[in-house]
């Protein structure tokens, strides 16, 4: 039997570069032969999928949000995550439970403890081996989302004190767990930052 494959997450603000990084990370991981799974969160399977596109795009109350979030994870991780992982890949997720709690938590005012219990209920076991959180100062964050040219959902087009809240949940995270989670200075250049990922990725 292969031995468990590891548990990768990308978290941050919106515009903090995740994305720009991804292949890279997924290429890091992914040498001396292993297999990488590369998926996002919500998404990953057909009914995630289905969810995302209520949650970024219609406007619904933050507990409605948050439960879409849940029962799509629910699928997310029953489906593809652990089967991946009991195979022996290796599985990069962009955004896990720990956007729920800085984004419907902290942003939307989501009780903490009825996110935790939701949670539970939904990946019971399952915490990422490594999270890599791209920080980004929320006016940065701002000037370059506006800059992208894209067209903004409904989390992306919140304020500045939304994302001031976001950033310190995230960065409240760090600083209790930091044997998972890895800050990176996502206001450094490119190459700056690919290096700083190759050392948080060794394992």
């Amino acid at each position: 039997m292969s031995a468990r494959g590891k548990f990768i997450t990308l978290e941050g603000v919106d515009g903090a570069g995740k994305s720009t990084h991804l292949q890279f990370i997924a290429e890091q991981l992914g040498k001396g032969g292993r297999k990488v799974v590369v998926t996002r969160e919500p998404g990953g399977t057909p009914l995630a999928e289905k969810l995302r596109k209520r949650i970024l795009e219609e406007p619904m109350a933050p507990m409605e949000a948050t439960r879409l979030i849940f029962e799509a994870r629910k699928d997310h991780v029953a489906k593809l995550i652990r089967p991946a992982l009991e195979q022996g890949n290796w599985v990069l997720c962009d955004r896990f439970t720990d956007a729920t709690i800085a984004y419907q938590g902290a942003g939307q005012g989501v009780p903490l403890d009825l996110i935790e219990r939701m949670g539970m209920e939904a990946h019971s076991g399952l915490v990422p081996d490594r999270t890599l959180l791209f920080d980004l100062p929320p006016a940065v964050s701002t000037q370059r989302l506006i800059g992208s040219g894209k067209t903004l959902d409904r989390f992306e087009t919140q304020d500045r004190d939304f994302f001031e809240r976001v950033r310190g949940a995230y960065l409240a995270r760090a600083n209790a767990e930091p044997w998972r989670i890895r800050v990176i200075d996502a206001t450094k250049d490119p190459a700056q930052i690919r290096k700083a990922l190759t050392q948080h990725l060794e394992f």
